[in-house]
């Protein structure tokens, strides 16, 4: 490797850092959120597109719910699965699931499903009888080249 290729491999490695330490810091100091219940938006993509020529990229989702609280259960309610046009595809639960204390689930969307399109989303609601820490609800897109992960944004409390 040359020393004009080393700097600028330290350079983008330095640029990354940039980029990561302003979240990675946000991550750390936030408050915590006591909740009885919310519906939060999720993000994920059964598609991404790649390339000049805009190639697409199918993937495989995997909604992820848990129990951040320590001693306490929560109930999910929902888990709907809409398109980018906001039409729904799947209710996920057909009755409400208990996650103990620290557990968690997940619900995939497979790869060969194609309905959802590259602006996909589902709407999680959760509700507890107590105040409990909120969970963390997020999205994680998998293909056979890579993978990336989008939280979950509360919309109602």
């Amino acid at each position: 490797m040359g020393k004009n290729s080393k700097k600028d491999l330290f350079l983008i490695l330095v640029a990354v850092l940039m980029t990561l330490l302003p979240t990675a810091s946000g991550w750390a100091v936030r408050d915590i959120s006591l909740s009885k219940g919310q519906s939060v938006y999720v993000p994920v993509y059964s598609h991404i597109y790649t390339g000049p020529k805009s190639i697409k990229i199918d993937l495989t989702g995997i909604l992820s719910v848990r129990n951040t609280d320590p001693g306490n259960p929560i109930t999910i309610v929902a888990a709907d699965y809409y398109d980018s046009e906001g039409n729904l595809i799947r209710h996920f639960l057909t009755k409400p699931v208990q996650l103990k204390a620290m557990a968690s689930t997940r619900y995939i969307i497979e790869l060969t499903e194609k309905k959802g399109g590259s602006g996909a989303n589902f709407i999680v609601r959760w509700t507890s009888k107590k105040e409990v820490n909120a969970p963390l609800i997020e999205s994680v897109m998998i293909s056979n080249r890579f993978s990336f992960v989008s939280q979950g944004q509360v919309i109602r409390e």
